[in-house]
């Protein structure tokens, strides 16, 4: 199965300037083309619920999962949106048994840092966009070092770039 991180990030590796904030503020109208793109390629996405508020509303063509610590509370919507508080390889799993082979993790910084301390992501695409924060969320906690390979580059319109790496 193909895991993929999917994020947009500062140049200095921030993926907001809080945990409020959606990207939308701050990336390019190409990145949001690509995302929406290759998560619908993907078919099904994975986000924290605080992601998820970000987004507000179950985005058509994809199966959202949302991981959150009380899923009861959550009202899911059938085909479109799932609320767990499974583990990452649960959710895979749940994933393949439905009958998707790629999966893209469309973030916060704690369920990008979940799948890649479980050893699961196979890829990970990041837009470098043309902004600094002074502070903010990053793209992943502390964690151990993983190892990737840079598979290609490509401009996403005439300021930020695509970075398509393979973990090792």
């Amino acid at each position: 199965m193909e895991v993929f991180i999917i994020a947009a990030i500062s140049a200095n590796g921030m993926i907001g300037q809080g945990a409020e904030e959606s990207s939308l503020t701050w990336t390019s109208k190409e990145d949001l083309k690509f995302f929406i793109d290759k998560t619908k390629e993907a078919g099904a996405m994975i986000m924290g619920n605080s992601t998820f508020k970000t987004i507000g509303k179950p985005l058509p063509g994809r199966l959202m999962v949302v991981m959150t610590r009380d899923p009861k509370e959550k009202m899911g919507v059938e085909g479109e949106l799932i609320y767990t508080s499974d583990s990452p390889h649960e959710i895979l799993a749940d994933l393949k048994m439905k009958g998707f082979d790629k999966v893209a993790i469309a973030g916060g910084t704690q369920i990008y840092s979940l799948f890649l301390d479980a050893g699961l992501v196979t890829d990970l695409y990041l837009t470098v966009e043309p902004v600094l924060f002074g502070g903010g969320t990053p793209l992943l906690r502390e964690m151990d070092r993983i190892d990737l390979e840079l598979i290609e580059t490509k401009p996403v319109g005439t300021q930020a770039v695509l970075l398509h790496y393979q973990v090792k």
